[in-house]
């Protein structure tokens, strides 16, 4: 039996213009394209960026995933549409899974290709790398986010701040991704560290309602809330950083931070 190709294409953080030409290629070839959406959007917004590549004739899957932290209800989500996704490779036909930024970047498509293999173990995925939000906030801001031998580190703004301040008390880089409503916690760390003079804030990159500030104090100062797609990038250049020395004795016994998603 031939079976079709799994395609995960991230499509950018919001500009249709930033979507690969690989991506589009594929796109425009492609009958069924599974697209994510939350319960409350009306429209999946990968499918809104991806549209005009889109054929006409093509069926849109539309994919639920409900914003929760619960793993096992989550589970059953990214199950449930794995076998949707399974049905139509099984029946030859090629799929196309539309993700927002880069599909291995806190992204659904890793768990439900996961869930895909444990169904159809041979199976074909292709995988198209997209332009992640933080680096389309880089280009926005004109943030330099590494030089030299300088670390970026990459992180989601959880409920618990602990890893945040930790990240940000090293020198090197800091990416504090899905920041939302967690923005001005976040803010009141940076002031904390003395960091707010370190930053850029950039929400809904290359969609409607496009916003950056360069400015954290003033950002802090009007109170702004942040929704979901907001991200701040943030660099401690201080020779010596709050909180460094501790960690490199820690990385001396072996320690290491914990994992992400």
């Amino acid at each position: 039996m031939k079976l079709g190709i799994m395609y995960g294409i991230g499509v950018g953080p919001g500009d249709p213009e930033l979507i690969s030409v690989k991506g589009a290629r594929i796109l425009a070839g492609c009958r069924h394209v599974f697209v994510p959406k939350t319960r409350m959007e009306k429209e999946s917004t990968a499918l809104a960026i991806a549209r005009g590549y889109i054929p006409s004739n093509a069926a849109i899957h539309e994919l639920v995933f409900p914003m929760i932290t619960d793993r096992s209800e989550l589970s059953q989500q990214w199950d449930a549409s794995a076998q949707s996704i399974a049905s139509v490779i099984r029946t030859g036909e090629d799929v196309c899974f539309l993700t927002l930024g880069d599909p291995f970047l806190y992204s659904t498509y890793v768990y439900l290709l996961r869930a895909v293999r444990a169904r159809i173990p041979g199976v074909k995925a292709v995988t198209v790398p997209g332009i992640t939000s933080f680096c389309a906030a880089a280009a926005l801001t004109e943030f330099s986010l590494g030089e030299g031998t300088e670390t970026v580190s990459v992180v989601p703004t959880p409920d618990n701040f602990d890893r945040v301040r930790e990240a940000l008390s090293r020198k090197g880089t800091v990416v504090l991704m899905k920041v939302g409503r967690h923005l001005g916690k976040v803010l009141e760390i940076l002031e904390e560290l003395d960091l707010l003079n370190q930053g850029v804030f950039a929400s809904r990159i290359g969609m409607d309602g496009e916003s950056a500030e360069v400015d954290l104090r003033r950002l802090k100062r009007e109170g702004m809330e942040a929704g979901y797609f907001s991200i701040l990038l943030v660099r401690n250049d201080r020779i010596d950083a709050p909180g460094e020395e501790a960690s490199a004795s820690a990385a001396r016994l072996g320690g290491h931070g914990e994992g992400s998603i």
